[in-house]
């Protein structure tokens, strides 16, 4: 089974559709590799299928994943938040959608990015990173729980 996915000049392009699943649609583009690293998908048994840079009438263009035989689960789906505040989560069962995430941003996320502040601990010795999250307007917020210093999301580097 194929989908289509409309394009800004009348041309579709094939999307292969998925029986069972996960597909996270919507994303912010050039945020669907750290959406990857972060649900550790490179190293996932199942297919993986990507789109990046994809038109979106919602968005001007977009990311796209496709993740066959496995189901988020919703702390997976919250953490996506801060990488795509506007990305869509959709677990497929039968090749329809079975259930649409609402998704929140989380209050707290460990291990995933790397404080920039040089005197941090967590630069000196091995203590896995964490940040408490805010929003601010459309900005999103990171204060590192060691030295309390704040970043914009796209200031930290995600931790490979």
């Amino acid at each position: 089974m194929t989908e289509t996915a409309p394009t800004t000049n009348n041309e579709t392009l094939p999307v292969s559709a998925i029986k069972n699943g996960t597909v996270i649609d919507h994303i912010t583009q050039g945020q669907a590799l750290r959406i990857i690293h972060l649900l550790g998908l490179a190293s996932h048994d199942n297919k993986v299928t990507i789109g990046l840079h994809l038109p979106s009438k919602r968005l001007g263009n977009k990311d796209l994943i496709k993740i066959e035989n496995r189901i988020l689960t919703e702390d997976e789906a919250n953490e996506i938040v801060i990488f795509s505040p506007l990305a869509t989560i959709n677990v497929i069962q039968n090749f329809d959608v079975s259930k649409k995430y609402t998704t929140h941003l989380p209050k707290t996320m460990k291990k995933v990015f790397i404080c920039r502040n040089p005197t941090c601990v967590t630069q000196a010795e091995t203590v896995d990173s964490y940040f408490h999250i805010t929003e601010q307007g459309k900005q999103i917020k990171l204060t590192c729980h060691y030295c309390e210093k704040t970043f914009d999301r796209d200031q930290l580097k995600v931790n490979l």
